[in-house]
């Protein structure tokens, strides 16, 4: 009764705070220090710079947003079996720019969905699953581009005709392995998440692998037009920099990872870059990095003219348990004592936010040095305190109790509970052992890349998150000398796709029927260069080469012609045996629901206003199990007419809208695909519409490739306007 108590009042407080501002959101004003039109278009990854995905459109509002309907479809053909689509278009001009899941570019009419051009950089390769979640779209007086991530090019094209911009680089593209301080031909990197524009600068990160070798994480400038090299800040410092003492003295020269994959958001006005990095290379095992590890797992404020370093905070001391930042920050104005704060947020997976003033790097609620566990394994020197906020409260649980394992049938409990007993759980920041820790929210836990949405007119911060526990343990690799394909595979492939070859899918696929998919061709190109997260071996002999192509294919376990080799910094005595979720024998998560959220954290005082499950199992909610929440991936936005809009539920498929005050249901409407991407909203021909990728391929979900289009119907428009 007491907590039902709590839940009312919190529900009321928060109507309240609607009716003081509900006069002012309805309007479509943009707040205090909102220039007027910042907020009526999808011009950037993430709505704008500030990356708060939000709205002034407000067509669509609480009283008709039932009467939404499908405007349009755009089915792109480019599906395949396992591919995944997280593109959040911009929209320019009443033209819609967007990716396929083969990473085909093309340009809509962003009222009827017709394909006004395409560029395919596949140029007749067999498309791989590569994640990819947008483009950056550019102007200055009559030149129009496109700036798009494929593999480890950097493209250029006319955004009016899609064609490569032969001023930029060599015929419209640049390599981005060019400048890393490695071998080029011997490292991967691609760029997964759009860079951003500041003037005539084209702000980029990269995804790197995150097991060794792996090309380091620089943060790279280039010009707009030459596609020339402008800045380059180390995220991994070299000798005479800041943080290079956090290091080993080498580790420039060998380490990689502390890339920036999730995106960035830009402060126009100051000409600041905030760039979130993730962890070091290898994610689990440090002992080639001692050391506190600056810049990964960072919040890095950057000059965007020059790349100098203002200030930074650093998430996660020496991550050892791939706590990478998840997703770019937001640019915030919050209230304080009476007076407006202009601020950066910054969502971790663990659930935690962080809020800094923008200029200063000044916390705006206190964090907390916790001393933590440093019984690592041999070799490792774990951090001995790591920070976390005290305000606001985490939006998902951060410690799995035997209290809260699932109780969804006698059975299931009894598996998951026989198995939590053979394993640690403590919290945050339990080191990886032989044994198991539990981590909790999982890898691909709490909040994730698609961030979240801000309301400046109310000051509240929208975030969707995941809360399924992983299992993380480390297994010792085989020696250096690995004479067989076997033991080339247990050393170099075994953490990610498993000693049994079944893989921890979608991030990591099962190998088990690789021949049915690829050649023996595609397989030797796949080794020799890479894809997406996964390095390439260029440096493999022939032999060695055959022998792990047989392994993965026939399970034939034959010589590699390999001799000793000298002992080197990416010889590590660990690794870990796969990306494992803590399931329940019938695939669900080990935790007592929810098994997602969303949630909304009040930025001005650091409190959460309401928490909802988000998503459900339709075979569950068929046996009465409803509201469970479920796996996400997107995030959402919101608007001033007082919406909340987000897909991401991976099972059900259902692209719903919330009121942004309550967490009330007010619509939803059933995908072809899963629309695990960020939707955006936008004006054509006088209606506002709503747009989602559907591209499905997480968790077994099928893969498609239809962007989705809605709107209110023409006949609703008339009636409003006569009102």
């Amino acid at each position: 009764m007491k907590k039902d108590k709590v839940v009312f009042a919190i529900v009321l407080a928060a109507v309240a705070a609607w009716v003081g501002n509900e006069s002012e959101a309805q309007s479509g004003k943009p707040a205090k220090g909102q220039s007027p039109g910042q907020y009526e278009s999808w011009m950037r990854y993430g709505g704008g710079p500030d990356n708060i995905h939000y709205s002034t459109l407000k067509q669509i509002k609480r009283a008709n947003v039932h009467r939404l309907a499908v405007a349009w479809s755009y089915d792109t053909g480019d599906a395949f079996d396992g591919s995944e689509m997280q593109c959040n278009p911009v929209i320019v001009g009443g033209v819609l720019y967007a990716t396929s899941p083969k990473l085909r570019v093309f340009a809509l009419d962003a009222a009827t969905g017709k394909e006004r051009w395409s560029f395919d950089p596949n140029e007749g390769r067999k498309p791989q699953r590569m994640r990819n979640r947008g483009v950056t779209y550019w102007e200055s007086g009559p030149e129009r581009r496109v700036f798009f991530g494929y593999r480890q090019w950097l493209y250029a094209l006319d955004a009016r005709t899609g064609q490569p911009v032969n001023e930029f680089g060599m015929a419209g593209r640049v390599d981005l392995r060019a400048g890393l301080s490695r071998d080029q031909q011997t490292v991967t990197i691609a760029l997964s998440t759009p860079g951003i524009v500041y003037r005539d600068l084209l702000i980029v990160g990269s995804l790197v692998s995150e097991g060794l070798p792996s090309a380091p994480g620089h943060i790279r400038a280039y010009d707009a037009r030459t596609g020339r090299l402008r800045w380059t800040f180390h995220t991994i410092p070299h000798p005479g920099e800041y943080g290079y003492e956090t290091w080993p003295k080498d580790a420039w020269q060998y380490s990689g990872g502390a890339n920036n994959w999730s995106g960035m958001a830009l402060d126009v006005k100051r000409g600041l870059v905030f760039v979130p990095t993730g962890s070091a290379s290898f994610d689990f095992y440090g002992a080639n990095r001692h050391g506190d590890n600056l810049f990964a797992n960072t919040l890095l404020c950057l000059d965007a003219a020059t790349g100098k370093r203002k200030w930074h905070f650093q998430v996660v001391r020496h991550d050892l348990w791939d706590r990478d930042l998840p997703c770019a920050p937001a640019l915030v104005t919050i209230k304080r004592n009476g007076r407006s704060i202009d601020a950066v947020a910054q969502i971790t997976k663990s659930g935690h936010t962080f809020v800094f003033e923008r200029e200063t790097g000044k916390p705006l609620f206190p964090i907390e040095n916790r001393k933590v566990s440093t019984q690592g394994v041999d070799g490792e020197q774990v951090a001995d305190t790591q920070p976390l906020p005290l305000l606001p409260p985490p939006v998902a649980r951060q410690e799995l109790t035997e209290a809260m394992l699932t109780k969804r049938t006698p059975e299931a409990h009894a598996a998951v509970l026989e198995r939590f007993r053979q394993l640690r759980s403590t919290g945050q920041f339990e080191p990886p052992n032989l044994q198991g820790v539990i981590v909790f929210p999982g890898f691909d836990g709490g909040p994730g890349w698609g961030g979240a949405a801000f309301d400046p007119a109310m000051g509240v911060f929208y975030a969707n998150s995941s809360e399924v526990p992983c299992i993380l343990r480390l297994v010792e690799r085989p020696k250096q000398n690995v004479p067989s394909g076997r033991g080339l595979y247990e050393r170099n492939c075994a953490s990610c796709h498993g000693t049994d070859l079944q893989g921890s899918p979608p991030e990591f696929p099962a190998l088990v029927t690789i021949s049915s998919k690829f050649n023996e061709a595609e397989l030797r190109a796949l080794i020799r260069n890479g894809t997406g997260r996964m390095p390439g071996y260029p440096t493999l002999g022939e032999a060695a080469l055959q022998s792990l192509i047989r392994y993965v294919v026939a399970r034939e376990d034959v010589k590699t012609g390999y001799e000793e080799l000298a002992p080197s910094p990416l010889d590590l005595k660990y690794t870990m045996d796969g990306y494992n979720r803590f399931l329940d024998p019938d695939g669900y998560p080990a935790v007592k629901p929810p098994w997602g959220t969303l949630n909304a954290i009040d930025l001005n005082k650091g409190e959460i206003v309401w928490q909802i499950p988000l998503g459900e199992h339709p075979e569950l909610a068929a046996q009465g199990l409803r509201d469970t929440g479920s796996w996400n991936y997107g995030g959402p936005i919101v608007t001033a007419s007082g919406l909340v809009f987000i897909g991401a539920t991976n099972y059900d498929k259902k692209f719903r809208t919330f009121d942004k005050a309550t967490g009330k249901l007010l619509w939803e409407s059933v995908l072809p695909f899963a629309g695990n991407a960020t939707p955006a909203t936008y004006a054509a021909n006088g209606r506002q519409f709503v747009v989602i990728a559907a591209g499905g391929g997480k968790r077994g979900g099928s893969s498609g490739g239809t962007y989705v289009a809605f709107a209110l119907p023409e006949g609703t428009l008339k009636e409003t306007r006569r009102r």
